[in-house]
C-alpha cells in the first residue's frame, strides 16, 4: 500500500474501492485498494488503547494488546508475556472475519459479531469505528520482525505486572540497608490497576502458600525524556512510600532502583496468568489460566523528573 499523507475513508461499493485524498488544493485518487489488503497488511495491528474515543466497548478488543486479520482468521495477543512466541507472534485464534460488504465484518467465537468501518490514518495506522457500540479504536500496524516490544511493555506496564500471580526478589546490587530489603515478594492484582501486596516469605515458597501481610496502593509514572523507564511507587496502608525506578529487563524479569536507598532489586515472575479468549478455551484446566478476561482501561499517568526524585 502507497503512503498516505492524510487521513481517508473507505467506502466500497464492491470488492475494491477508491480511496482519496486530499491536501490543499491537491487531489489523489488510489484506485485498486481493497479493504481485504489494508487489514492483512501487517501482520500484528497493536490496540493503542489509550488513544480510545466513544461510550462503548467491544470486549475481544479491549482485552487484547494486538490483533490480526490474516485469511479470514482474527487473531489476538491477550497477554504481554511470551508475546512474539504465542503463536508465532499472531496469539491465538479468536474467531474469523471478512470484508465482502465493505465493513470489517467480525465474528469473535464468544463476543460474536461486530462490525468496523476501516478510516486509514497513515501508511501503518487505521482507526476501526463501530457504529453499533460507538467506539473507534487507533491500531498501529507492525510486521513480526519489527514490532515495538518496548512500546507495548512501558505503555502498558500495569498490565504486564498483573501477568504474575508473584514477583519474587531474585537478586539485591548495593546500596544502603533499608527496611524494603525484607520484601521477597510482590503481587500487583488483575482486578484494579492500584492495588499491590507484599510479602516477607523465605525465597523459594510455594506461591500458593505466600502470606501476603502487606498491602497497598501503588501508582506509575512517566518519567520525563524517557520512553524505556517509569516510576513505581508503594504506598504501605502503614503509611511507608517506596519510590523506584522501574525498568523491564525482559518479559519474566523488572529491575527495581530503590531512589532512597540506592538500592537495584531485581524481580523474576512465578505463576504466568494467561489470558485466552473465554471460559469455552480447550485450556481451561491449566493452572493460572483466567478465561473470564481481563478489560483494558485508558491509564492517563503522571508526570516525574527523575531529578527531582529523593
Amino acid at each position: 500500500m502507497k503512503s498516505l499523507k492524510l487521513l481517508f475513508t473507505f467506502i466500497i461499493t464492491s470488492a475494491f474501492l477508491s480511496s482519496c485524498v486530499v491536501v490543499g488544493d491537491d487531489y489523489y485518487t488510489e484506485p485498486g485498494i481493497s479493504l481485504e489488503q489494508v487489514v492483512s497488511e501487517y501482520d500484528l495491528w497493536y490496540v493503542d488503547y489509550h488513544r480510545t474515543t466513544g461510550s462503548g466497548d467491544v470486549p475481544y478488543i479491549s482485552k487484547a494488546f494486538t490483533v490480526s486479520f490474516l485469511n479470514g482468521i482474527l487473531y489476538a495477543n491477550n497477554n504481554i508475556v511470551d508475546i512474539g512466541r504465542t503463536g508465532n507472534g499472531l496469539g491465538i485464534d479468536v474467531g474469523t472475519y471478512n470484508t465482502f460488504n465493505g465493513l470489517l465484518e467480525t465474528n469473535h467465537d464468544l463476543d460474536g459479531a461486530n462490525d468496523f468501518e476501516v478510516t486509514v490514518l497513515s501508511n501503518n495506522e487505521i482507526r476501526l469505528y463501530s457504529y453499533r457500540q460507538n467506539v473507534n479504536y487507533y491500531l498501529i500496524g507492525y510486521n513480526v520482525n519489527n514490532f515495538d516490544y518496548d512500546k507495548l511493555f512501558y505503555e502498558n506496564i500495569e498490565y504486564f505486572l498483573q501477568e504474575y500471580v508473584a514477583w519474587e526478589k531474585t537478586a539485591t546490587n548495593g546500596g544502603t540497608a533499608n527496611t524494603f530489603d525484607e520484601e521477597n515478594y510482590l503481587a500487583f492484582t488483575p482486578e484494579n490497576i492500584t492495588t499491590f501486596y507484599s510479602s516477607q516469605d523465605d525465597l523459594g515458597t510455594n506461591i500458593d502458600t505466600l502470606d501476603w501481610s502487606y498491602v497497598g496502593g501503588y501508582e506509575v509514572y512517566d518519567v520525563t525524556g524517557y520512553e524505556d523507564l517509569k516510576i513505581l511507587t508503594l504506598n504501605y496502608d502503614g503509611g511507608d512510600i517506596e519510590e523506584f525506578e522501574l525498568s523491564v529487563i525482559n518479559d519474566s524479569k523488572i529491575r527495581l532502583y530503590h531512589v532512597s536507598s540506592d538500592t537495584t532489586y531485581d524481580f523474576s515472575g512465578r505463576g504466568f496468568v494467561q489470558y485466552l479468549k473465554g471460559v469455552n478455551s480447550e485450556n481451561k484446566a491449566k493452572e493460572n489460566v483466567r478465561n473470564t478476561g481481563r478489560k483494558r482501561t485508558k491509564v492517563i499517568r503522571k508526570t516525574k523528573n527523575r531529578r527531582d526524585l529523593k
